[in-house]
């Protein structure tokens, strides 16, 4: 139909390269130009304020690739184990860098105690800036289990150092800014497609998108009903404009 089509993902744990691979696997063009993630957004954002510091990193590979591609100094990510007690650690095992001058908490399978020490320490510095890539609370799974997401250990972190972090991803007013200005994206002409109401739809709606919700996530039919009975302001704003079983449907559509 010769649109534009964009990727716009709060999955920091993977670089725009690794997703392009994922969606030609699925069958979906992609380039880096079309994919926004989190990782690779939260790099932009420290480009934009001419960030000239290192990063410690709560998080993965796909955080720092981003930020090696942008030319920005980080600390290496990974397992960061609790080795004795508590004492000990304060005494003898925490090792801090002097030129850190922003923390970004990502997803990150290796969350430990030792890494929040390190970052809550480095955020009691004022001018040290706190990133957080997004705040969803849980991630989908095929297994019948809860899987803690990004926002579980931004809010750790944001309670242990009274700050707030600034937030990148959906449905954060700066990924709005991105798509729109670095895309020359016209929101009235703009379909944001997703399964979640509280990041997908809610970052369509605060973009003066039309929303359209895929029933094949974790938002489900009955819980938008709940959200259209509400009379909160903030709820009405989850409600998407239309919404489809899977997004397969869309093709007699539009064919």
């Amino acid at each position: 139909m010769g649109k534009r089509v964009f990727y716009v993902t709060n999955n920091s744990s993977k670089t725009r390269d690794e997703i392009v691979s994922k969606c030609s696997r699925l069958g979906y063009p992609a380039t880096r130009d079309n994919i926004l993630s989190t990782a690779y957004l939260t790099a932009c954002y420290l480009q934009d304020i001419v960030f000239k510091k290192k990063v410690y990193v709560v998080g993965s590979k796909g955080i720092t690739q981003e930020l090696d591609a942008a030319g920005i100094k980080h600390l290496d990510v990974g397992p960061d184990p609790m080795c004795s007690d508590v004492a000990s650690l304060l005494r003898n095992e925490v090792q801090l860098d002097k030129d850190v001058g922003a923390v970004v908490v990502g997803f990150d399978e290796h969350f430990s105690f030792p890494k929040m020490v390190k970052a809550a320490t480095y955020l009691k510095q004022p001018n040290c800036i706190f990133i957080g890539t997004n705040t969803d609370e849980i991630l989908p799974t095929e297994f019948p289990l809860t899987v803690p997401g990004t926002g579980t250990f931004v809010r750790a972190m944001e309670t242990c150092t009274n700050r707030k972090a600034f937030k990148i991803g959906k449905p954060s007013p700066y990924v709005c800014e991105a798509i729109i200005k670095r895309h020359k994206v016209d929101p009235k002409k703009t379909l944001m497609i997703g399964d979640r109401c509280n990041t997908d739809i809610l970052f369509g709606t605060r973009c003066g998108f039309k929303t359209l919700l895929v029933l094949t996530g974790v938002t489900t039919l009955g819980e938008v009903h709940q959200l259209e009975k509400s009379s909160n302001k903030e709820d009405q704003e989850l409600v998407p404009d239309y919404y489809i079983d899977r997004l397969g449907d869309m093709l007699p559509l539009i064919s």
